[in-house]
């Protein structure tokens, strides 16, 4: 853990950690004025791709985010999210440029293990943390000791992006009573440009852009964005999207998450959101089916492409022989409430998905290491 306050004080609880000189050389960076940094995107559906990051850029990106969520110089920035990628390395810049202290750990699944007795730094600042966290990392904290809601509900406000945000976490975050956003943006605008309030008697239906986004669709109704973080150029995402008015919006989906499956075209999103009913009317003391799970396309000699849904296996082990018999109960649930050809074709299991550097599932190895060897040996 490294704790930096505003007046260069610091404590580093392991001074030989790699990862921790990483924050200090990046640090270093910044403060000499560098002009442009490079990161890697996550590549968590493709391959990943290096793109150049220019001060100007993240110093627009600072400046809405600190008005979107108030934040002022003393307040004090949770980091555990990668710093070598762009949402954990704007939450450095912010509390640089802000003058906000910053707590910092290497990312996990609980950013709060192993740090129990540094959370009164937290604690002390009640009302003036900002935690930005990946959907796996609040669902892991909110699912552990009733000290870490505690922890939560000390914040100014609290962000989770990276990935959807399921079900089961929108309905645990209704006990903190702080605000909950998910945002949405990407490497090229800098981490978010929208946020949709979650919890609370507030909270949204939509996203809304922050102050100077412009937004717009393309003929395919793509989402495309222009904002100071652009360098006012309009970016073209791959999200279908229904804009409500001029500042807010609905996603749909990635139009790169539509297959065509016997001439059918599905919406991948559509079937994981459905996943969620299935899964929770399974849910029984013995059997639990708590993973994270994606839908995903194989090639096939007669559809074209088959569906297929991939769910990390979290089954209770004292029931190992049950996985058969759940393969067939998640199918018929898919029959029961999706139109025949929506159906996945097959259901696999794995012990655990592999996850890029940001923390989000990657599909395509996950696949290559896990799915694709058990049909060669079924």
């Amino acid at each position: 853990m490294i704790f930096l306050e505003k007046d260069g004080s610091r404590i580093n609880t392991q001074p030989d950690n790699p990862y921790y000189k990483k924050v200090f050389d990046f640090k270093k960076a910044w403060e000499s004025g560098q002009e442009s940094f490079e990161i890697q995107t996550s590549g968590s559906t493709g391959k990943p791709k290096k793109i150049i990051l220019h001060r100007k850029q993240m110093l627009a990106s600072v400046k809405m985010t600190a008005k979107a969520f108030n934040l002022k110089e003393g307040d004090t920035v949770f980091c555990c999210l990668n710093i070598e990628y762009i949402a954990g390395m704007m939450m450095l810049v912010r509390a640089f440029k802000i003058g906000m202290d910053l707590l910092i750990v290497e990312p996990k699944s609980n950013p709060f293990e192993d740090i129990e007795k540094h959370l009164y730094i937290l604690k002390a600042n009640r009302g003036q943390n900002f935690f930005a966290f990946v959907p796996l990392q609040i669902q892991t904290l909110l699912e552990s000791t009733p000290i870490f809601s505690e922890i939560l509900n000390s914040a100014k406000a609290i962000i989770i992006g990276g990935a959807a945000v399921n079900d089961a976490i929108l309905e645990k975050v209704q006990k903190i009573y702080r605000p909950v956003y998910v945002t949405y943006g990407m490497s090229e605008t800098l981490t978010h440009i929208a946020i949709k309030r979650i919890n609370g008697s507030e909270k949204e239906d939509f996203f809304n852009t922050l102050e100077g986004v412009d937004i717009k669709l393309n003929d395919e109704s793509c989402l495309m964005i222009k904002s100071k973080t652009t360098d006012n150029q309009w970016i073209t995402t791959n999200d279908v999207a229904e804009i409500i008015n001029g500042s807010s919006f609905v996603l749909h989906g990635r139009i790169d998450n539509v297959i065509n499956s016997g001439g059918v075209k599905i919406q991948l999103e559509k079937v994981e959101k459905a996943a969620e009913s299935v899964l929770q009317k399974l849910k029984t003391d013995e059997q639990k089916l708590k993973g994270r799970y994606f839908v995903f396309s194989l090639p096939d000699e007669k559809l074209g492409e088959r569906m297929i849904f991939v769910l990390e296996k979290e089954t209770n082990p004292a029931f190992p022989s049950i996985e058969d018999a759940t393969k067939i109960d998640i199918l018929q649930g898919f029959k029961e409430i999706l139109p025949k050809f929506e159906v996945p074709k097959e259901v696999f299991f794995v012990d655990k998905m592999i996850e890029t550097p940001t923390g989000k599932i990657d599909k395509i190895k996950t696949i290559n290491a896990y799915v694709l060897p058990q049909i060669s040996n079924g």
